[in-house]
């Protein structure tokens, strides 16, 4: 369903060039739900962009059902990390998620019923007409969701989503974004720096280098569905992949001298590296 083949990303030019993405290539088959993960600066969020058309490669490519995606796709939706910064907090939660529907011409009760059902399927029906800033974040998080979720799209890539919230929050938001996935049949592209998130949602997992990023491996996750927070956590096998991961990523981290170059994606904003 996407393919993504040599994909590669340099911020500026000449002497002060940083190469962020080498060489980077795999897969995504409909309806499945792969996780992204890699070692902190590695470039996950340079990598969404890339794949979301918000962000043009240096080179490679992108392609959606066989079509090169050189721009925002009609059938992608994005769920970022900072979901208060993506909610208009002028509006009600209805009209932020009816919001992108507008692109869609529909009409207003084929566009409520899409609004009010992927609410519901996140478990905020009864606060449609309420706004962003009187939710808690783990409620507006729903919100971005069910925004995404409402306008149908056939993929849906998530950039480290529940990043932002507190522990039980987050184990709450993975059941339900496996819920809503089987519900709505969506492909999902997750991208998180928790190892333990990325097995416990993904059907494979694609493990990153640090930069210049490349894919160091693919992992299948054969682990039983549905998934549950303790059982599945209890596994032998979850065990195995979660030691397995760690090891691949802490085998390629850079040396200590190297621990104070800047990240590429904060050369390209003019920010310090923060480790």
């Amino acid at each position: 369903m996407l393919r993504v083949e040599h994909l590669a990303k340099t911020y500026g030019e000449g002497d002060k060039a940083v190469e962020a993405i080498g060489d980077l290539s795999f897969e995504v088959r409909e309806k499945e739900f792969v996780c992204i993960v890699g070692p902190s600066g590695c470039g996950k969020t340079t990598l969404l962009k890339c794949m979301s058309g918000l962000l043009a490669p240096t080179g490679g490519t992108v392609q959606l059902h066989e079509r090169p995606v050189d721009g925002p796709p009609e059938k992608m939706a994005l769920v970022f990390q900072e979901y208060s910064r993506s909610l208009f907090p002028w509006m009600t939660v209805r009209q932020n998620v009816a919001f992108p529907l507008r692109r869609r011409r529909l009409g207003k009760d084929a566009a409520r019923e899409l609004v009010e059902g992927a609410l519901e399927s996140v478990g905020l029906a009864g606060v449609l007409d309420r706004y962003p800033w009187e939710l808690s974040g783990g409620m507006q998080q729903r919100v971005a969701i069910a925004r995404a979720l409402a306008y149908q799209p056939e993929i849906m890539l998530m950039d480290e989503p529940f990043a932002s919230v507190d522990a039980q929050t987050r184990a709450d938001l993975e059941d339900l974004v496996l819920e809503v996935r089987r519900q709505y049949g969506v492909t999902v592209v997750f991208v998180t720096h928790d190892i333990d998130e990325s097995i416990y949602l993904g059907d494979r997992v694609v493990v990153l280098t640090p930069a210049p990023t490349r894919v160091q491996e693919i992992l299948d996750v054969e682990l039983p569905s549905p998934r549950d927070q303790i059982e599945t956590k209890e596994l032998p096998e979850f065990g195995r992949l979660r030691a397995h991961v760690y090891r691949s990523i802490k085998r390629r981290q850079p040396a200590a001298d190297d621990a104070a170059a800047p990240h590429p994606e904060t050369v390209a904003s003019g920010e310090s590296h923060r480790s």
